[in-house]
């Protein structure tokens, strides 16, 4: 079974993917950038802020596709700046508090439309 996940209350793909595609018993998320849906635009430059809407991204999907945070056994994060790790961390760790994923963290030398931080996750499904 394959299926792809798509909702307006995250961004829409800024290329040729999906937000999401659920694969067995398994959803995959596409990496998530702080853009606010409705308007397609930058939430600010404080990279909290811009973990926080990433996550709220995240979460959009993950709710359309009938899962939650609780739900995600992989999240990869990633960042333009490693010093900003600890601030990412303090807002990360609001949406895994119950349950916590298997995790990357990696900076990058670059992000899509030059953001602070992507999140892609992979939640599972089954029971």
């Amino acid at each position: 079974m394959k299926k792809t996940i798509e909702t307006k209350k995250a961004p829409a793909a800024l290329g040729p993917y999906s937000q999401a595609v659920i694969a067995g018993d398994f959803l995959f998320v596409s990496g998530q950038i702080p853009y606010i849906p409705e308007t397609m635009t930058l939430i600010s430059e404080d990279v909290q802020e811009q973990t926080k809407q990433a996550l709220e991204n995240v979460g959009a999907i993950l709710e359309e596709a009938g899962c939650s945070f609780d739900d995600v056994v992989k999240a990869s994060v990633f960042i333009k700046d490693m010093d900003d790790f600890g601030k990412i961390n303090e807002v990360y760790e609001k949406y895994f508090a119950k349950s916590k994923p298997a995790r990357a963290c990696v900076e990058v030398a670059r992000l899509p439309k030059d953001v602070k931080i992507e999140i892609e996750v992979i939640a599972y499904l089954g029971e």
